[in-house]
């Protein structure tokens, strides 16, 4: 004896596009799924894709020899109780559980510290 269950059309939803609904059956009818954190399957930009534009950082200078080009960036300076000062304006963002090692982290972490960027 065998079961088997008329086709159902795909139905629309209210929360996922198309894409997004053709990779899930994807996924459920190979059993193949990708890997991926809370993030994006955008492309990752490159160090080539930045662009700094050395006068929009410091105030126009009056005299090109004498002003210093400061990257310091005060973040939380009029609300926050402890404002964090960043030497470098780089952060390294949230990852999702369980995609560093514990020791990876803290290798961020010290060196985001040494570069002034933490």
């Amino acid at each position: 004896m065998s079961y088997h269950n008329p086709y159902t059309p795909p139905r629309k939803s209210a929360t996922f596009d198309d894409y997004t609904l053709a990779e899930i059956r994807r996924a459920a009818a190979t059993g193949i799924y990708d890997i991926r954190g809370a993030g994006t399957k955008r492309k990752v930009p490159h160090f080539d894709d930045l662009l700094f534009l050395g006068a929009s950082i410091s105030r126009y200078p009056l005299e090109g020899y004498r002003e210093k080009c400061d990257t310091t960036v005060v973040l939380g300076s009029r609300f926050a109780k402890k404002p964090i000062t960043l030497k470098t304006p780089i952060t390294i963002a949230g990852m999702s559980f369980g995609a560093l090692s514990g020791n990876a982290k803290e290798a961020l972490g010290r060196g985001a510290t040494i570069s002034g960027t933490s």
